[in-house]
């Protein structure tokens, strides 16, 4: 097996997974995800637990399942706006005057220049907790990523020869970017969104477990973990299953933005 193609098959086996658990919330939810069972507290995995039950008595496995929700809701939303926003900022940038590219270029330098979980936990601290609030701030730290992203591309692009000649017939910005630039910026795009899914999913786990995202009586695996560091020492398990269910997310969104940028760039280097 090829070490681009590994890394693209156990990307898919590991989102893959991630995925299943998330329909399975909507079809096959033993529990509710705030019923409590104060008599059954720190029950171990049994028939009717199969993860055992947490400090108040709740099923975890269930509490996996719907935060399987939270993760991908604000991952994959926060990431798509995010992009949005940023190709049409790098876009701008490229296409305007220099007055006007540097102005724009040395904002998103400023907006880089602050760590992503710092701005997203400002943020989230101005506009309050929740799972919007949580898209939000993480779609801001996206913003500059894929507008340098996006701004480098396009200038790499305007010099190659096909750009040239469309816009010697006369062709539109608009119809340029879309229709002969967005084709040949989409391997790195693709790739981009991918791995940044990931990196979405564990922000809003660490805002959550901060106390700054998703709250009671809602699930997050942050928050999950969160609630489960008083007790990590004398009932590991609770933080053990949604941890290893946030590295699968993670890894598996990151392993498949590596095994797409592969193929795809191979596909492009035999055009």
């Amino acid at each position: 097996m090829k070490k681009r193609n590994f890394s693209l098959y156990i990307g898919i086996i590991l989102v893959s997974i991630i995925l299943f658990l998330f329909l399975l919330s909507f079809v096959a939810l033993p529990y509710e995800v705030d019923a409590m069972d104060t008599g059954n507290r720190f029950a171990e995995a049994s028939r009717d637990h199969i993860l055992g039950t947490d400090q108040f008595g709740r099923d975890i496995y269930s509490r996996i399942l719907v935060s399987t929700r939270s993760a991908l809701a604000v991952g994959v939303t926060s990431v798509f706006f995010g992009a949005l926003v940023g190709l049409f900022i790098g876009a701008v940038a490229a296409l305007s005057p220099k007055a006007v590219e540097v102005v724009v270029m040395r904002g998103v330098d400023a907006m880089m220049a602050f760590p992503g979980i710092l701005s997203a936990m400002v943020l989230s601290a101005i506009l309050g907790k929740g799972v919007m609030n949580a898209s939000i701030a993480i779609s801001f730290f996206m913003v500059p990523v894929f507008a340098r992203l996006s701004y480098s591309m396009i200038l790499e692009n305007g010099k190659k020869g096909y750009v040239k000649a469309a816009r010697s017939y006369g062709v539109s910005l608009p119809r340029l970017l879309v229709f002969h630039m967005l084709p040949d910026m989409l391997t790195r795009l693709v790739t981009q969104f991918s791995s940044s899914v990931g990196a979405a999913i564990l922000t809003e786990s660490s805002l959550s477990f901060l106390g700054l995202g998703i709250q009671p009586p809602g699930a997050s695996l942050g928050l999950m973990l969160s609630e489960a560091k008083a007790y990590v020492l004398i009932e590991p398990y609770q933080a053990l299953w949604p941890g290893v269910v946030l590295s699968v997310a993670v890894l598996g969104f990151s392993l498949l933005g590596d095994g797409i940028n592969a193929v795809l760039s191979k596909e492009n280097s035999r055009e």
